[in-house]
């Protein structure tokens, strides 16, 4: 920044009251810790079994697929029935997730995974979310080094893992939670909710405009191997 920018800066908050520069960041990165937390709707007060049947019914309502499995070892075998189903190509490009890595998915005769950077010939991603919303049937996605946030917008069908212990009610509950996993946030925090779509244009629906045009979640009850 310029010194005459800094100077006029400095007026502005001089006529506005405000502190200087130093004492405002300060104030800015002091909110955080005195928060207060917004109002939760009634309809995201549930928990146990409640708490998962809004969460399925509601990504449902928005093109979404769902299926619950008992443990990671379930995984292959669900995602192969889901590629069949729809007649995609059995191969995928995974996250290096150690829920993944737990589930066998790399070793399973039928499929062919890899792991690494996603690119647009790849058919199929499949990665793990941070946590997910019963409100609104919503996966928050957060960036690492081991689940690239490409893996679930660049292929056309996206499959996401969501372990039931990391199912929240609302959204602030979600937003705690990264805060507490992380620290300070990551890169890029993204709330999806179902498939890509719009209609923008002829206000004709179209599937997959801005990312996948299929949506599989994968709700586990048990992670504890992994």
């Amino acid at each position: 920044m310029s010194d005459a920018l800094a100077r006029l800066l400095a007026r502005i908050r001089t006529r506005l009251g405000r502190p200087a520069e130093a004492r405002g960041a300060e104030e800015v990165a002091a909110r955080p810790a005195g928060r207060v937390a917004g109002p939760i709707p009634a309809r995201a007060r549930v928990e146990g079994e409640a708490r998962v049947a809004l969460f399925t019914k509601m990504a449902k309502a928005v093109g979404s697929e769902v299926e619950r499995l008992a443990h990671p070892g379930e995984v292959p075998g669900a995602v192969l029935r889901y590629l069949r189903f729809h007649n995609l190509p059995k191969r995928l490009v995974a996250a290096a997730d150690p829920l993944l890595e737990a589930s066998g998915l790399a070793r399973a005769p039928l499929l062919e995974v890899r792991t690494g950077a996603v690119t647009a010939d790849d058919p199929v991603g499949i990665t793990v979310a941070e946590a997910g919303v019963a409100e609104t049937g919503t996966l928050v996605l957060a960036s690492t080094p081991e689940r690239p946030t490409m893996l679930a917008f660049l292929p056309e069908t996206a499959v996401v893992l969501l372990p039931l212990d990391r199912l929240d009610g609302s959204y602030e509950e979600s937003w705690q939670r990264i805060r507490e996993r992380f620290g300070t946030p990551p890169r890029s925090v993204n709330f999806v909710t179902g498939p890509s779509r719009t209609a923008d244009i002829g206000l004709r629906l179209t599937m997959g405009a801005h990312g996948p045009k299929r949506l599989l979640i994968l709700l586990v009850d048990r992670t504890e191997s992994a």
